[in-house]
Parts: C-alpha cells; sequence; structure tokens
C-alpha cells in the first residue's frame, strides 16, 4: 500500500506667533489640558484591547482536552493525485508520548500499514512489504529549520495552539501572538511570523475553538510548502470538545516535484483508553529502508 506532507514624508510647518503674554499663557493651558485628556484615553483604550486580546488567546489555549489519551476507529482517506484510497483505521495518542495512525485492511482488521510520531524520530511501517523507515525530525529540513517538532505536530492532532519550538504555552509566550477582534464572520484569526513560516489560527469568535490551521513555508533553498487543517464534528471528551473529523492538505515544492496530498481522519468515537502500549515493536524479518528524505519517503511509501 502506498501513501505519499516568506513610509511618509512628514512636512511639519510652526509658524511661531506673537501673541500678548497673559492669553498665550490661558491658552497654553488649555491645550496642555487638552492634549494630556486624549493622551490619557489612547493609552486607556489601547491597554483595554491589548487586555482583550490576551483574555482571547487566553480562551483559545483553555480549549486544550485534559485527556492524556485520544483513541478512536476512523475512517482513513487519502487523495494525492489520480490515487484516492479509503480504508478503515485507528488514531491513537498518547499525549508527549506518540501520534500513531494505522490502517487495517476492510473486514479483516489486519494492520497493513502505521504512521507514528514520537519525541524522538518518526515511524513509518509497510506491514505489506514487510519494510519500514526510521529516522528523526533532523531529516525533517522544514521543521527542523524553523523549530517545528513532535509538540509541534501534537499540537495540530490535538487542536491547539502553539509556539514553534516549544512544548507548551505559557501566558508569557501568548504575547507573541496577534490577533484582530474586530474582523467579520464567525471566527477571529489569531497570527504567528516565525523564519520562513507564517501561522494562522481561525478560532470561533464565541467559544475559542480552533476550526481551521493554516502554515505557509517559504524557502529558496528547501521550497514551499503549505498545510491547512480543518477540524469538525467535535465531540465531547470530559468538560472539553475534541474534534472527531480532520482533514489537513499539504501542498509542497520540497520534494523536487510538486506535490500535493489530502488525508481525512473522520473517527467514529473519541474515547480516552489507556490500555495500549506507546511503543512500537519492529520484527526483525524486516528491512529498514535507508532515506535522506524522510518527507518524500512518506509521500510514495
Amino acid at each position: 500500500m502506498k501513501t505519499k506532507f516568506k513610509y511618509n514624508k512628514l512636512v511639519l510647518l510652526a509658524l511661531p506667533m506673537l501673541l500678548a503674554a497673559c492669553g498665550a499663557k490661558k491658552n497654553l493651558v488649555k491645550t496642555t489640558n487638552a492634549t494630556t485628556t486624549t493622551t490619557v484615553t489612547t493609552s486607556r483604550t489601547g491597554t483595554n484591547t491589548e487586555m482583550q486580546k490576551l483574555a482571547f488567546l487566553q480562551k483559545v489555549a483553555d480549549n486544550s482536552v485534559y485527556a492524556k489519551n485520544i483513541v478512536g476507529d476512523m475512517k482513513f482517506n487519502l487523495v494525492i493525485g489520480d490515487k484516492n484510497i479509503t480504508a478503515t483505521g485507528a488514531l491513537r495518542m498518547r499525549k508527549n508520548e506518540v501520534i500513531r495512525i494505522q490502517l487495517f485492511i476492510p473486514l479483516l482488521g489486519t494492520e497493513v500499514g502505521r504512521l507514528e510520531f514520537t519525541p524522538n524520530y518518526v515511524l513509518v511501517i509497510d506491514r505489506l512489504h514487510k519494510e519500514y523507515v526510521k529516522a528523526d525530525y533532523n531529516q525533517l529540513d522544514f521543521l527542523k529549520n524553523n523549530g517545528l517538532n513532535f509538540y509541534s505536530l501534537q499540537a495540530l492532532f490535538w487542536n491547539q495552539l502553539f509556539l514553534p519550538g516549544t512544548d507548551r504555552l505559557s501566558e508569557v509566550s501568548l504575547h507573541q501572538f496577534e490577533t484582530n477582534l474586530q474582523t467579520t464572520g464567525t471566527t477571529t484569526p489569531i497570527t504567528l511570523h516565525q523564519g520562513n513560516m507564517d501561522f494562522v489560527w481561525n478560532a470561533n469568535k464565541q467559544s475559542g475553538i480552533i476550526d481551521q490551521t493554516k502554515v505557509a513555508y517559504r524557502s529558496q533553498q528547501h521550497g514551499n510548502s503549505t498545510l491547512i487543517w480543518d477540524y469538525s464534528n467535535f465531540m465531547n471528551v470530559g468538560v472539553k470538545r475534541f474534534p472527531a473529523k480532520q482533514s489537513f492538505t499539504f501542498t509542497t515544492t520540497a520534494t523536487r516535484q510538486k506535490k500535493t496530498v489530502r488525508v481525512t481522519l473522520d473517527m467514529d468515537e473519541v474515547t480516552t483508553k489507556d490500555n495500549w502500549d506507546a511503543n512500537s515493536t519492529i520484527s526483525s524479518k524486516y528491512k529498514k529502508i535507508e532515506t535522506n528524505d524522510i518527507l518524500g519517503k512518506i509521500m510514495t511509501f
């Protein structure tokens, strides 16, 4: 089975006027008072706006589910080029440990493929051909060069706001994000620019739940890549909500030829089961495929 993821010119004309001594003093006092009042009002307005922005960002961040495990059977769909593949599968995630996508043969339930992300490596297992690829994140140049790692990918799968290069958000780090609370529509965009990457999270104005995440990467050396990740069909997980359906489209020129991949994970249910092993065991009968381009291998495996 094959699965193929950058002012104005100011002219000041001041004409001093000869003013009577008393008149000058009175006018200056009035002007000074008016200016002071305006400055204070503007300052307060600006402070209130920043506080409102921070409050919204905090709401978005607080939507993260508390559960350590997210598990569920799913329908998997992959569209790449003229190929459209649908299979049954399962999504198993354990916070800060692993993100695992398993694909099965319909009806039989036998696993045919596995894609796994851990904090230290990416693992792709092809059980049909008894081959596997295992590589660290240094082989994903577009991630490495911009501080993206397992925790960034985890935040995407877990429907969370994230700051590249870190494994968690703090109130201080929220100040690095920009947001416009005056936009029309049902969502508010949250933006971040870092290195060669631009991020946009579109969060619901009322709930703060992220409906979509956009990531754009531009590099003369490594090509351009874009990722659009949509979330829907939110289900209750404790007191929080988790998107049972996730669909992401990845387009890149990093693999020499432009490639576009669209993946949809549609979970039947969202559970927090923990009776499973986070570590994958690879049979000694499987052949390790060496590659310097793990991204290309994932997209052509």
